[in-house]
């Protein structure tokens, strides 16, 4: 199979829009609701990292039972991702949005209100259902709402605002940490914050158009051209939908859009392969063993508990930071390129984590080396793999499927997290933090020759023309 990546030297031109301001508003409302969806996955996927440490005394949590706790979420997240892709596909991105916003508040509330281990495992499993739709059907809406010079930066906003759910929930676990540490439960209202944006997103999403290329391959053109008239120019809204029509007659002729179909065409089968390599190759980086035990691992360099708590906070805030250079990053330069870079860095900065765990002695000395390279690490995947990995799975399926090919390749990518984090612990207690680290490293090195074989560029076409690039390529 020849997937190599010079699939089209110089991408398709893309015409600027001539948008009056009205119009160019509305499309930036809409990115700013829908990404809620993006706040609750980071800070639900982020608050376990300081709520952790006082549930453990609370519930009577093993190393096991710790990572059971953290990785419930993940197992949820990787069914969610699929349930909530074949359900957006068919009942629309704005409806399973909906839907979503209910879980997020179900599931926040029911790990709040959790009175031992089990039941806060299922809660946290069904808040993982929401976190895993969001991951799949944020991104796709806004990738199918989106101009396509624009689509770079609109759709890796979704990114941004993970980012910063994550930050939010370090910045107010380590508020209420030093508020309330002396009180039991204490992280019970680290956890119940959550609810609060999952109200914002139900609510935004009730004045919130659906997707015009849904709408377009259910064969509701007229609705589908309203929409597109929301957040285009007429005269562009007018091509588009020409353009969008003709590809979903094409795919309901060939009844794209599912197991069955992925099974028969073998350029599915190709294009599928790669996602499932992005999805995978986001997550080994070891990104979210930072995100979920960033406080242990500092706390084991040599911080103090609730030094370690403050100290995370950096981590939240390159990841901010980097995520707005990845989004500039993303209008200027090309996808695949930008995604090796990232790689590089991340195996630079994991390696010397695991040299300066096993070389230097605990102290002071150690503990800012390893927060140094943590946040150097957190640089490289908020600011380049995170937001090309998201951007690029919600690009390269067909319209008619790609609720369903991105939930398929997010169900290997919240597995593969799943994995990580629910061995992680014990492979600290078992191997020790530095060949722990040593681990991803190698994992690193197999995944930038993934990406330089097999990942195509896909920056500047629309995705009607990706489409049929992709179909050409795999072909």
């Amino acid at each position: 199979m020849d997937v190599r990546n010079d699939m089209t030297k110089a991408p398709a031109t893309v015409g600027a829009d001539d948008a009056p301001p009205a119009v160019s508003r509305r499309l930036r409302l809409i990115t700013v609701i829908a990404t809620f969806g993006g706040l609750l996955f980071g800070y639900d996927t982020g608050v376990i990292n300081g709520a952790l440490p006082y549930m453990t005394d609370d519930l009577g949590l093993t190393p096991f039972t710790e990572g059971m706790v953290t990785s419930s979420l993940l197992l949820g997240a990787a069914l969610g991702a699929v349930t909530g892709g074949r359900l957006s596909d068919a009942r629309g991105r704005r409806r399973t949005i909906l839907v979503l916003a209910v879980v997020f508040f179900v599931g926040a509330l029911g790990c709040t209100l959790a009175p031992n281990t089990a039941v806060m495992v299922v809660a946290r499993f069904v808040l993982g259902l929401a976190v895993g739709g969001a991951s799949v059907t944020v991104p796709v809406y806004l990738a199918e709402i989106s101009p396509a010079e624009r689509r770079g930066a609109l759709v890796t906003r979704n990114e941004l605002m993970i980012v910063s759910g994550q930050l939010l929930a370090f910045t107010s676990n380590a508020i209420i940490a030093r508020v309330g540490s002396e009180s039991g439960g204490v992280w019970r209202y680290m956890l119940v914050l959550a609810t609060i944006p999952a109200v914002v997103l139900w609510f935004g999403m009730l004045v919130m158009p659906e997707s015009p290329r849904w709408l377009a391959s259910k064969t509701r053109f007229s609705e589908a051209l309203e929409v597109l008239k929301q957040v285009r120019s007429q005269q562009r809204a007018e091509a588009e939908l020409r353009e969008v029509s003709a590809l979903a007659a094409k795919e309901d002729q060939q009844k794209l859009g599912g197991w069955q179909d992925m099974k028969s065409t073998p350029w599915l089968r190709r294009l599928m392969f790669v996602g499932f390599g992005i999805a995978i190759v986001q997550q080994i980086t070891g990104v979210n063993t930072i995100m979920y035990y960033g406080t242990q691992i500092l706390t084991d360099a040599g911080f103090t508990a609730d030094s370690a708590l403050t100290a995370n906070i950096a981590n939240g805030v390159i990841s901010v930071l980097a995520t707005f250079v990845g989004i500039w990053l993303l209008g200027r330069v090309n996808r695949r390129p930008m995604l090796m870079t990232g790689q590089i860095g991340t195996t630079a900065a994991l390696l010397l984590i695991g040299v300066f765990s096993l070389v230097l002695p605990s102290g002071d000395g150690r503990a800012f080396a390893v927060l140094a390279m943590t946040v150097t690490f957190l640089a490289f995947q908020q600011g380049a793999i995170s937001p090309v990995t998201w951007l690029m799975l919600s690009e390269i399926f067909p319209t008619r499927m790609r609720g369903f090919g991105m939930g398929v390749a997010a169900v290997v990518l919240w597995l593969t997290n799943f994995a990580i984090g629910l061995v992680f612990p014990s492979l600290v207690s078992g191997i020790g933090i530095s060949n722990t680290f040593f681990l991803f490293v190698v994992a690193g090195v197999f995944s930038l020759a993934f990406v330089k074989l097999y990942v195509p560029e896909t920056k500047g076409r629309t995705l009607e023309t990706l489409e049929a690039e992709l179909r050409a390529r795999f072909s």
